[in-house]
């Protein structure tokens, strides 16, 4: 990270892999630029990755992508850490962070649309699987959208895998605003 000009801040590395492959299919190096997706683990460890490469550490362009449900801690910490005072949603973007509605998985689902995230799931031979989890009782009262959404993060690797597939699937001219967003700022 000695060459690092700027960190993409996320939460896991799911959301790292579908970033990676969106910013490859857009003919963008990222290492090469010297950036750098960085999975923290968990959006409340922000605070921790902005003193670490924000203005109090290396002093690199930050920038972020969280799930809807984070982004209070999102907007807390880039208070503390001086980067903005009470930021709204508008604010955080124009900060450099951008949140998912509801996560990231829901974004690319929205934008493939749910019939081509169930051939993607066909295509990587899980169709089988992924029907009988529609039939479990505690999903039959869901859409199907978010059956998928619950089907990807059911087990360990799945989420990091279809990050790519749905990112690798992706219309370059319907990227999800949030993605798009935070690419654009470094």
């Amino acid at each position: 990270m000695d060459d690092a000009r700027a960190v993409i801040l996320v939460e896991g590395r799911s959301d790292a892999s579908a970033l990676e492959t969106l910013a490859a299919r857009q003919g963008r190096n990222l290492g090469a630029a010297g950036v750098f997706v960085v999975p923290m683990g968990g959006a409340t460890n922000i605070g921790h990755y902005l003193a670490r490469f924000g203005p109090q550490g290396l002093g690199v362009r930050v920038a972020g992508l969280c799930d809807e449900a984070e982004e209070g801690d999102f907007r807390r910490a880039l208070e503390r850490a001086g980067l903005g005072q009470r930021p709204t949603r508008d604010g955080l973007a124009r900060l450099g962070f951008y949140v998912c509605v509801a996560d990231l998985e829901d974004e690319l689902i929205r934008s493939l649309g749910v019939a081509t995230v169930e051939q993607l799931i066909e295509a990587e031979g899980e169709l089988g699987p992924f029907r009988t989890f529609c039939r479990q009782p505690a999903q039959r009262g869901r859409t199907r959208a978010q059956q998928l959404r619950r089907f990807l993060g059911t087990r360990s690797g799945r989420k990091i895998r279809y990050g790519q597939v749905l990112a690798g699937a992706l219309d370059l001219g319907r990227v999800p605003a949030p993605l798009s967003g935070v690419l654009s700022r470094v």
